[in-house]
Order: structure tokens, then sequence, then C-alpha cells
């Protein structure tokens, strides 16, 4: 597996806060939620939404998108993101070699074959030697249908750069996109990089700004295309839009977009029958308009409304690939976690998982949703378990493997340790949480005793030690029977 991540994104969210020395009050009021929500949230009884965490980003100075934290790479796969990086900065230096028609194709078809399967990993190695084909064939040949395959390369790294939440680099790709398809106008071209577009806005928590580019591309894909080409550029547009007005923080306006842009892609649907259209790596018919308007229902909190939009849900995802299937059973199941069907949840997250595991690896819906359950459900589950090794996190929402925590994380000169794990790699050390002492603690030695009260919000289990012996063995207390504990403390309840 190419990619890792550490904190399931409500797990991050209470580390984000804790490092800012923000209390859970001075959070909520600052987002303008509720204290009950936030601390649900941080302790796994509530997934993360989007709305909400655009709303508690904007008080940390951080976007929707980073607020879940970012999806890392694995060593393997770092010189790859580098060499990507690196073709997107050299947009305009084409090579000298000779590209041929033939090969552009054939990697191009490759490349959607790998998005259509939500193989990031495989995608993250393709990608860069694409790109750089892609530059100097669109230089060297200079025709619109050049520039419309640069185009979708570049919408192939913004998708990608997307699910990691690499923004910046999600961003430069829109704007790379935008510039391709500008050299020779396509105006299926224009209406894709403008969806994509609003796709950096929808990340970066500006619902309002993306609507407004949604608007302005609709108009000109009905005065620039007809027939078929116009409805599809139409309604990948509105599925774009209903997207960003069910994120709106006011929901009655919300809902009043998402209901225009539900009902325009609908019509747009009808010159489609009963199957989609798959064109440069976009999809647009009756089947995604269902899993689009599924999604939308669900982030204007009407999940029952989601569900029934979901009626009919595997006719709908049948024909349509992994990179549709898998975040529509996410969806699916947090609408059902919503209404109190935990088992129909997490049954759902497993075909999320079986769709596309790469993507369910980094998906914040897919490990909110998959902590949330871990700890509604107080007797473990062989699924649970199962997707617990998938996922790579515990019900705490911390990382399961692929990180270890060291008492000691730098050496005597200062520079960060590392550990070699059995397969070679190197394996990025966890850096533990800080340590309070007791203030019944004396400096000779009598009634020493701390804890991490950091560690117990991040991951709901307090750690408790002798600090006399910090290499001696914890104590793990759940972090509500701690909270008890304490009271007890501050009350007298243990004095002699």
């Amino acid at each position: 597996m190419g990619t890792t991540t550490e904190l399931a994104p409500g797990a991050n969210l209470a580390a984000l806060r804790k490092a800012r020395g923000m209390s859970q009050t001075q959070l909520a009021s600052r987002a303008n939620i509720s204290v009950s929500l936030l601390s649900k949230i941080e302790v796994g009884d509530r997934a993360l939404t989007s709305a909400v965490a655009a709303a508690l980003g904007k008080p940390m100075g951080l976007s929707m998108a980073e607020v879940p934290g970012r999806a890392s790479v694995s060593q393997d796969d770092e010189q790859r993101l580098a060499d990507l990086r690196s073709a997107i900065r050299d947009y305009d230096l084409p090579r000298q070699h000779e590209v041929h028609e033939a090969g552009i194709v054939t990697a191009l078809e490759t490349a959607r074959r790998h998005r259509d399967a939500a193989e990031v990993n495989r995608l993250l190695a393709l990608l860069p030697p694409l790109l750089r084909s892609a530059t100097t064939y669109a230089h060297t040949v200079n025709t619109a249908a050049a520039w419309m395959a640069l185009a979708e390369v570049y919408s192939s790294v913004y998708w990608l750069a997307a699910r990691h939440r690499w923004m910046d680099m999600a961003e430069l790709a829109v704007t790379r996109q935008r510039w391709a398809v500008e050299q020779q106008p396509d105006p299926l071209g224009v209406a894709i990089a403008a969806r994509d577009r609003a796709g950096a806005y929808l990340n970066g928590g500006d619902f309002e700004g993306g609507l407004t580019i949604i608007d302005r591309a609709i108009a000109k894909a009905q005065s620039g295309l007809s027939g078929q080409d116009r409805a599809f550029a139409v309604g990948v547009l509105n599925l774009r839009g209903m997207t960003l007005a069910g994120r709106l923080n006011d929901k009655q306006e919300g809902r009043r977009e998402a209901e225009r842009h539900i009902a325009s892609a609908r019509e747009a649907a009808e010159w489609f029958d009963d199957r989609d259209w798959h064109r440069h790596n976009m999809i647009f018919g009756p089947r995604n308009t269902t899993t689009h308007v599924l999604a939308t229902r669900l982030d204007l909190g009407r999940p029952r409304e989601a569900l029934e939009a979901a009626e009919n849900l595997d006719t709908a995802l049948s024909g349509l690939p992994a990179t549709r299937v898998g975040p529509t059973k996410m969806n699916l199941a947090r609408a059902q976690l919503d209404v109190g069907d935990r088992d129909g949840a997490l049954e759902s997250l497993s075909a999320a998982w079986d769709a596309a595991p790469q993507m369910a690896r980094i998906h914040p819906t897919a490990r909110e949703v998959f902590r949330v359950l871990s700890s509604l459900h107080r007797r473990s589950k062989p699924e649970l378990l199962r997707l617990s090794k998938l996922s790579g996190i515990t019900s705490s929402g911390r990382a399961r493997t692929g990180v270890v925590v060291l008492r000691r994380p730098y050496d005597s000169h200062g520079a960060r340790r590392e550990v070699r794990a059995a397969n070679g790699g190197i394996v990025k050390p966890y850096l533990p949480f800080p340590w309070v002492k007791s203030t019944h603690s004396s400096p000779d030695g009598g009634n020493c005793l701390e804890w991490s009260p950091a560690s117990g919000i991040a991951t709901g289990a307090v750690p408790v030690r002798d600090s006399k012996a910090p290499d001696g063995p914890t104590l793990t207390i759940p972090s509500a029977a701690f909270a008890e504990f304490i009271a007890g403390v501050k009350a007298g309840a243990f004095s002699a």
C-alpha cells in the first residue's frame, strides 16, 4: 500500500486544537458549534463532517481539507511525489526528446484505468513521466486535442492531490489545467477545468466562491456547446454545484441551491437514458447523479432523505467504477450511522473497503465512520478487527501500524530518530504527547504520579505512570473513568 495516515480526522482535530492551546469551549465558541458536538467528535462518538471541519478550521487558520490531516506517502513514493512536483513546475519547459501520439493515448488510457479503480499508488507512479510527455507533446504539435490531453493529466493530478489533501498541489494543478485548455480552447475542456477549479474552492471551505465558479461555467457551457456534449458539461458542473450547496453553513440556503442543481442535473441526465457517459475522467448520467444526490442530502443534515435516495443504490452503482462506488458506500455508511443503524453502517463501510481499498485508507469519511463504529461497538466484532488492520488505525483513531512511539524521539545530537522496519523501509516515529506531573508529587520521591491529558483527548485513553520510572510500565485508563477519578480526588472522596 502506497499511502498511510497517522490519525483519524476527529483525533487529528483534537491534536490540532491542543497544539494551539485552545480549549474545547474556546474552539467551539469561535466556530459557532456546540461544545457537546466538538467533544463527541474528538472522542469518537460522532463523525467529523466536511461542513463542521470547515467551521472548526477557520479559528485555527486551517482549510477544511487540512483539519482531517494530510495523507502522507510511503518512503518508496516520496521520490515519485517529488518528481511530480518538479514536472508541474516545468509546465512551460518541454523536453527535447520526441513524443509520439500513440504513446500519449496509451498512457492516458492507463491513467484512466488507475483512477477509475482508485489505484492511487499506481497513478502516482504513472503521472510524473506522463505529465512531462504530455507537456512536450502539446508544445510540439500545438493542437486542441494535445492541449486537451495535457489538461486531462492535470485533472488527474488534481484528483490525486485532493484525495491526499495536498492542497498546495491541488490548487496549482487546477491552475495549470485551466492554462492548458486555454491554449487551444475546447468548450468541454473549459467546463471540466471549471469543475475542478470549483473543487479547489470546495476543499478550501469557500463554498460560496465555488458556486460562483460553477454558475458562470454552466452559462458558458450552455452557450458554447450543444446536444449531448452540452448536457454532459452542464451535468458534470451541476454535480459539483450540488456538493458545494450541501456544505453551505446556511442550510436553508444550501437546500434551495442544492435543489436547483439537482433539478438541472436530472434534466441533463435525461439525454443519457440509463447509461452514464465517461469522458476525460468525468462521469455523468442518471447513475452518478443518484450518488451525488445521496451525498448532498447527507451533507444537508438529512440522513433519512439520503437513505431514500439510496433505495435502488445497487442498480445505480452497477457500471460505475470503484472511484464512485467506494465513496458512495462510505456516504451510505455515514447516513446509516446517523440514524442509528450500526450494523448497516458496518456492512456499507466494508463494501467501500472491498470496492476501493486504497481510497478508503486515506478517505476522511471512511476513517471517521470506522472510528465512530469502533467506539460505539463496545464488544469487538471480527469485521471491525479486519477493518482496523486494513485502515491502520484503532478505535482511538491512533495509527495501528507503521508508527512507532519513541520515549526519546531525538538522539543526543538533536536529530530525529528513525526506526527501520523488517521490510527495510523507514517507519516514521510518532512523537508522544507531553506528560503532566501530579501536584501531590514531591521532589524527594514520594507520591510521584504523572499522566498525559493530551493523549487522553486524542486517543480516548489516559496513560498513567510513575514519574520516578518513566521507562517503566504504563497503566492506560479510559478517559471517562479517569475524569471520574480526578473529580473524586478533588471532592476528597479518597481522603483518609
